[in-house]
């Protein structure tokens, strides 16, 4: 298993180091560059672009935190570029463009974002394992999407590779233990499920760190204390 120390030495700021989409705006290159300033690891998220490019990017559409309308994967790398976030001058980077500027300084955390599209899944993770593959500093990849685990696996990137997970009723834990057969080295967990059997077996069989998301309250802070390794946070400063 690789060393993942890198994961719990600090808190995580989740989307970067933003303030809530006012000035500041998540998955921008402004919040990376907080995160830097203030030492904080990174979690960020990737969507597919129509050129095959890993865009950081949280949702499927680019409706909510730009001015333009549609899906972003109908966009190539270059147009995106070209879209700014909310009233800022920051806009839709790509992966390189991120890791770039974050330097190795702190490590980061990638979250792939698919919907369910094999072809899709294999095209986002080759483009994050190409983004990463020779980036000198420490790097984690993780999904919700079992489809895009396996499609990561399969490119043989060296990357430690984690489940971003939440659910507790039967079918969904089991669900989660299913991703055991991807070869996953961590669990990102919803910090208000806590605890449960599954992040426990995690802990404590499997020996895996488990961080958590998103936490915002100090009530959170305390559940990730007595059932976690370490917090993807946003809102406030830790």
């Amino acid at each position: 298993m690789s060393d993942l120390s890198f994961l719990t030495r600090q808190p995580i700021a989740h989307r970067g180091l933003h303030d809530g989409n006012n000035a500041v705006f998540e998955n921008s290159m402004g919040a990376m560059l907080g995160a830097v300033e203030h030492g904080y690891a990174i979690e960020l998220d990737v969507q597919l672009s129509n050129d095959d490019r890993a865009m950081v990017f949280h949702d499927s559409t680019l409706d909510r935190v730009t001015a333009s309308q549609g899906a972003l994967k109908a966009l190539g790398a270059s147009d995106l570029a070209k879209i700014k976030l909310g009233g800022t001058n920051d806009v839709v980077n790509t992966l390189e463009e991120m890791l770039g500027a974050v330097g190795g300084k702190v490590p980061v955390v990638i979250e792939m974002k698919g919907d369910g599209n094999q072809a899709d899944a294999t095209r986002l993770a080759n483009a994050v394992a190409d983004a990463v593959q020779d980036y000198d500093g420490d790097i984690a990849v993780m999904s919700f999407e079992h489809d895009l685990l396996q499609a990561f696996r399969d490119t043989g990137s060296k990357r430690p590779l984690g489940l971003t997970a939440m659910g507790m009723t039967e079918d969904a834990l089991e669900k989660h233990r299913a991703a055991l057969a991807y070869g996953i080295e961590f669990v990102s967990f919803y910090v208000k499920e806590l605890p449960n059997a599954f992040v426990s077996e995690i802990r404590e069989t499997h020996k895996m760190p488990v961080i958590t998301w998103t936490v915002c309250t100090p009530e959170d802070v305390e559940l990730t204390k007595q059932h976690a390794d370490q917090m993807t946070f946003e809102g406030f400063l830790p």
